[in-house]
C-alpha cells in the first residue's frame, strides 16, 4: 500500500468492528471511513453489494442486518455489516472517490488470506449485469410471445446475427467456448451491451406494436446492429473481438469459497 492510500486508511478496518456474539461493522461507520457525506450515494454502494450477495445465492439478510442505534443521543437507522458485508461494499464503491479506491487496495491485501483473487470491482459488476440480462431476456421472450413469436431459437440468433454477424453457436466456436456458457465468458461491457440490445428490443416491440415471427426477427436483428455500431464506436472493436473472461461460474465458486472463511475468521 502507497503513503498516500496509508494516510487515507491510518487505522485498520478491524479496529472498527463490533462484537456482540458476532462480529459486524456500522454502514454508518464504513460511510464515513469511504468519503460519503450523502447517505443516497452510499446506499448505491450497499444495493450494488446486495444484488452481489443475491446473485452467489448467500443469505443477504444474514450479512446486511437493519438496526437502529442511539448516536449523540439521537436514534438513527443503521445497518450491521458482515466482514463479507463490507468487502462487496467497498468493492462496489466508487473508485474515483479517493477513500474507496484505498480501501479497495486494503481489502485486496486482506482478502490475499481468504485466498479470494477476484478482478475488483469488473467481477462483481459481471455477476450482477449477467444476472439482469438473464431477467431481461425472460422479460423479452415474454413480450415477443405475446407479439406472435413461435420460434424462440430463430428470434435469438436474429439478435445474435445483428450484433455479432453470426449466430450464437458460431460465435461459441470462433472464441473456443460452448454455446451455453457463452454469456459466461462475457467481460462486464459486452453483457451490458447485449442487456441493452434486450431491453431496446422489448422497448420497440412495445412501442411499435411489432406482431409476427419474420417482423420480430427484423426488429431485434435491427436493434443488434446498432448496438454492434455503438460498441464499435466506443470501443474501436467489433463485438466478437471483444476479450473472452473467465467463466463466471468459477468466479462465483471463488467468492463463495472466500465468504466461508472470512466467516470463520469472524468466528
Amino acid at each position: 500500500m502507497s503513503e498516500v492510500q496509508q494516510e487515507l486508511l491510518p487505522v485498520t478496518f478491524d479496529d472498527f468492528k463490533q462484537q456482540n456474539g458476532s462480529t459486524y461493522w456500522y454502514a454508518s461507520v464504513l460511510q464515513t471511513m469511504l468519503g460519503y457525506s450523502d447517505y443516497k450515494f452510499f446506499k448505491k454502494a450497499i444495493d450494488r453489494a446486495v444484488k452481489a450477495c443475491i446473485s452467489l445465492n448467500i443469505d443477504h439478510f444474514a450479512n446486511f442486518r437493519p438496526t437502529t442505534r442511539v448516536v449523540d443521543g439521537e436514534e438513527i437507522e443503521d445497518c450491521k455489516l458482515t466482514r463479507f458485508a463490507c468487502y462487496l461494499t467497498v468493492m462496489n464503491g466508487d473508485p474515483k472517490k479517493p477513500e474507496v479506491a484505498a480501501a479497495q487496495v486494503y481489502f485486496a491485501e486482506q482478502t490475499r488470506r481468504f485466498e479470494l483473487f477476484v478482478q475488483g470491482r469488473d467481477d462483481f459488476e459481471r455477476l450482477i449485469t449477467r444476472d439482469e440480462l438473464a431477467d431481461s431476456n425472460k422479460s423479452l421472450n415474454s413480450t415477443a410471445s405475446a407479439a406472435g413469436v413461435t420460434d424462440y431459437a430463430k428470434f435469438a440468433n436474429a439478435g445474435y446475427l445483428g450484433m455479432y454477424n453470426m449466430h450464437n453457436w458460431k460465435l461459441a466456436n470462433y472464441r473456443g467456448v460452448e454455446a451455453k456458457n457463452l454469456l459466461s465468458h462475457m467481460g462486464r461491457a459486452e453483457l451490458a451491451a447485449n442487456l441493452f440490445r434486450s431491453t431496446m428490443t422489448e422497448e420497440r416491440i412495445k412501442n411499435f406494436q411489432i406482431k409476427g415471427q419474420q417482423a420480430l426477427e427484423k426488429t431485434h436483428f435491427e436493434v443488434g446492429k446498432k448496438v454492434r455500431e455503438f460498441v464499435e464506436e466506443e470501443t474501436g472493436k467489433l463485438p466478437e473481438q471483444l476479450p473472452v473472461e473467465r467463466p463466471i461460474l468459477a468466479v462465483r465458486k471463488e467468492i463463495k469459497a472466500g465468504y466461508r472463511k472470512m466467516l470463520k475468521e469472524d468466528e
